[in-house]
């Protein structure tokens, strides 16, 4: 009697650590789901929270991308120090030799290149006489496939920019307009307290200095400028209300440029 005893209880056993792994995989399963589940709803919060960042004119992509990537890139945000800090003086060397010493564009090429054919012309010369090989003067020409992608280039610019004039210029967006004038008079203003070279070197120094500070203090800078664009809104809101409003308007109609 008693194995049969324990030959009977077994199959009960067997059962029972049978259904205890089963409960064990299904548990497992489960909190291995709720395990993903939490992971998925941790990722989503992260990437709305971090969607919802505000970033300067909407920016996506960051800095380094924004400015083309590759080596203009790495000059703007001096990731290549070397090149970014040739550039500069270079650039300071042409505004002091031009703007400070009064020094023309013309002359200065014509005595690059009298001094560039004298030293060539001597050279070839005298080669003769010291036993030497004459210089190796390069071909040089534009190649055609560069002179046409600027070309293209600059069709493209400024196609762009007469299509915005036409469409500030149409009536349709009061904001556009008065941005576009607002913006030429401060560029007017400017214009008067300095020349075109000086505006272009200063364009250029804040081209190699603003990128890198914006990368920098990127989070601090969006901040405020979230705070301003906000301030913004509000203020033409209440201009808005107050004054565009009340201006009467006609039917719009859509005028055919030449």
């Amino acid at each position: 009697d008693p194995p049969m005893a324990e030959h009977a209880g077994e199959p009960e056993s067997v059962v029972e650590s049978v259904m205890e792994k089963i409960t064990e995989k299904f548990h497992g399963s489960d909190s291995s789901s709720s395990d993903s589940d939490d992971d998925k709803d941790k990722t989503s919060t992260f990437s709305s929270a971090k969607a919802k960042i505000y970033r300067l004119f909407g920016r996506e992509t960051p800095v380094h991308k924004c400015l083309g990537g590759g080596k203009p890139a790495d000059v703007f945000l001096w990731r290549d120090k070397k090149a970014t800090a040739g550039v500069l003086v270079v650039a300071t060397a042409v505004w002091v030799l031009f703007e400070l010493l009064e020094y023309h564009l013309l002359s200065l090429v014509c005595h690059i290149l009298i001094l560039a054919l004298a030293v060539l012309f001597l050279w070839s010369n005298a080669s003769t006489f010291i036993n030497k090989s004459p210089p190796k003067i390069p071909e040089v020409g534009l190649p055609e496939d560069i002179v046409l992608a600027v070309a293209s280039a600059l069709r493209t610019e400024i196609n762009g920019a007469l299509a915005a004039l036409r469409e500030v210029a149409s009536g349709r967006d009061l904001k556009k307009f008065l941005a576009a004038i607002a913006g030429l008079w401060v560029l007017s203003v400017v214009g008067g307290c300095c020349n075109f070279l000086t505006l272009f070197y200063i364009s250029f120094v804040l081209l190699h200095t603003v990128p890198v500070l914006y990368e920098k203090y990127e989070d601090r800078v969006d901040s405020f400028a979230e705070m301003a664009e906000a301030e913004i809104k509000k203020q033409y809101a209440v201009f808005d209300v107050k004054v565009l409003s009340k201006i009467p308007r006609g039917p719009l109609k859509d005028k055919k440029f030449l």
